[in-house]
């Protein structure tokens, strides 16, 4: 039985070591933490990194990482964070305010370092350290994010003699591994394996397991399979099918969380860069908010929901998903047309897109309405939606040819703009000034290649209404601004925003007794908004309750992307563009 290209024969527990082994489904594009783009490369730098602050693991509020304190000057444009004492990089040397205001820094001056995280920094003024201990950040304008900067610190004196964040070394053990979290990266081996072992200087306390072991895959079947035969020990993002097909199986448990994942329909609005110079080759058409308008319209979210997630999932209404009640929109304050598939042909006509002798509308210039559908091949989800657009848009008029590739292909043709309609999605933050800000004018391509826009949307409108929550300091008013953007690019329709997926994964649980969830009272394994599960894994013969069964757990709060199996991928902030998260 194929199980990958890569393989760990035999029990982890009599290899001399308790190993934890994670299989990805999803592909690495970088474990440069600068430039890491998919959810499953940022998720290995989360265990590899710590951070000024972190989600907890109680409720994901913000807990100190690297920062044990921090406090806010009056009028809330300077910070200053206090650095944990003894902390150590793990080749002994110690980490410092330094190493953190090194790290911002990079972000600001170097346009590839800021690929990842650079929205975090661009309202700083200035970030400095006074002494080893003291972290000062002095921002343009009251910002209400500086407890959620997902940005993993970097060791300065490795990292500030590289010169090119290209540099393939970056993504090798020899840098990457020097590391403070609780695991740190040993091995690398394209679309084969990532080793990391446990920190034994970690600051919180050595981890119970040894070793973490990211073993790649072709597809999520090859995965479970993988599972059932005990050669992985967690899979996270599967279908429904394999989640119901593992439940109450001797020696494995499920689980079952609301999760913080959106997933989307791309329209290429017409795609340009940073500069406004357009790129790619999407149709002109598509420029025409009636023409995207009404093929919002077409999509039917609730039949995605039950008939390709089997109903677990829930109908989206905007960017923020119910998860973070505060920042989502409801169906009434949404905005969104419903389904209807008579509406959104009307549209189309009056809009002056006829349909001609085959049945396939054209454009006043004389363009037919012939858009390519772009999405991964790995991906249940892809491949079963595809067809129920494709068949809902030929409805109305508009011939839909689907495009199914890798992993990366999808991510270089959506960041370049070399399609008209794309699957996707993003995990989302407690905080909403991530998911509003890879929307931005900001973050659309420059020159070089960087940013890390997710739909390729600039819109004035957004934009300032994107300014004025991140400067409001009062909760409610900050939320209904946040909601009012949403209904915004609802409105502008750069992409249908489909559904929010529920947390399907499973474990060995006579490998392993228990893992930390988050929120600690029933919330997903893997999906989290930190390293808990995997710092928190218990061996079964240190733990209790191990066996197999099912836990279908309710969250009320949080996830980050892909923990201990990537089947499609994250982050604090889903983190590059096309990706996450930080993209799926």
């Amino acid at each position: 039985m194929a199980v990958g290209p890569f393989a760990v024969p035999g029990s982890a527990q009599g290899q001399g070591g308790k190993t934890l082994r994670v299989a990805l489904v999803q592909q690495i594009d970088h474990l440069n933490p600068f430039t890491a783009g998919f959810a499953s490369s940022s998720m290995i730098g989360r265990m590899a990194y710590e951070f000024l602050t972190l989600p907890s693991a109680e409720d994901a509020t913000p807990t100190g990482g690297l920062a044990e304190k921090w406090d806010t000057s009056p009028d809330k444009l300077t910070w200053t964070f206090t650095i944990r004492q003894g902390v150590k990089w793990s080749d002994g040397k110690p980490v410092t305010a330094k190493d953190a205001a090194y790290t911002f820094n990079r972000i600001m001056t170097d346009e590839k370092a800021a690929e990842a995280n650079g929205n975090y920094v661009t309202g700083f003024d200035t970030v400095t350290a006074p002494d080893d201990r003291t972290l000062v950040i002095k921002t343009k304008q009251p910002q209400s994010t500086l407890t959620s900067l997902d940005v993993p610190i970097v060791p300065e004196h490795v990292w500030s003699g590289i010169q090119d964040m290209a540099d393939p070394k970056t993504d090798t053990p020899e840098v990457v591994g020097i590391g403070d979290g609780p695991f740190l990266i040993t091995e690398y081996r394209p679309n084969e394996v990532v080793k990391l072992k446990a920190n034994p200087d970690y600051w919180r306390g050595r981890a119970k397991i040894d070793e973490l072991q990211f073993i790649k895959y072709d597809n999520a079947d090859a995965a479970v399979n993988a599972l059932n035969n005990g050669e992985v020990d967690v899979v996270n993002r599967l279908t429904p099918a394999q989640f119901e097909s593992l439940q109450n199986k001797s020696g494995i448990t499920t689980n079952k969380a609301p999760g913080r994942r959106y997933r989307e329909m791309l329209i290429n609005p017409g795609a340009q860069n940073v500069d406004r110079q357009p790129i790619g080759d999407g149709s002109p058409v598509l420029k025409d908010v009636r023409v995207r308008k009404a093929i919002a319209q077409a999509i039917d979210s609730k039949t995605i929901v039950d008939k390709v997630l089997g109903g677990y999932g829930e109908v989206a209404t905007g960017l923020i998903p119910p998860v973070f009640a505060k920042y989502h929109l409801s169906p009434e304050e949404s905005g969104k047309a419903p389904f209807d598939l008579a509406a959104a042909s009307r549209a189309l006509d009056q809009a002056g897109y006829p349909k001609g002798a085959d049945g396939v509308r054209v454009s006043p210039d004389g363009k037919r309405l012939e858009f390519r559908l772009v999405g991964r091949a790995s991906e249940n989800f892809a491949q079963r939606a595809a067809d129920y657009v494709t068949g809902w848009l030929g409805e109305i008029g508009i011939k839909v040819t689907k495009q199914l590739v890798s992993d990366n292909e999808v991510d270089e043709k959506t960041n370049a703009g070399q399609y008209d309609l794309a699957f996707s999605g993003y995990a989302t933050n407690p905080d909403p000034d991530y998911t509003l800000a890879k929307q931005t004018c900001a973050k659309l391509p420059t020159a070089s290649g960087g940013g890390s826009s997710a739909s390729l949307f600039c819109d004035p409108e957004f934009d300032n209404l994107y300014q004025q929550q991140i400067v409001e300091i009062e909760p409610d008013k900050r939320a209904a601004i946040a909601k009012r953007a949403q209904q915004r690019y609802n409105d502008q329709a750069p992409s249908v925003v489909i559904e929010y997926d529920n947390v399907l994964e499973a474990y060995r649980s006579d490998k392993f007794a228990e893992f930390t969830k988050q929120p600690k009272s029933g919330g997903p394994i893997v999906e989290q908004l930190g390293y808990w599960s995997m710092y928190g894994a218990t061996p079964a013969e240190e733990g209790s309750g191990a066996g197999g069964g099912s836990n279908t757990g309710l969250w009320i709060g949080i996830g980050v992307a892909a923990v201990v199996i990537l089947v499609a991928g994250g982050v604090f902030a889903a983190r590059r563009g096309k990706s996450a998260d930080d993209r799926e």
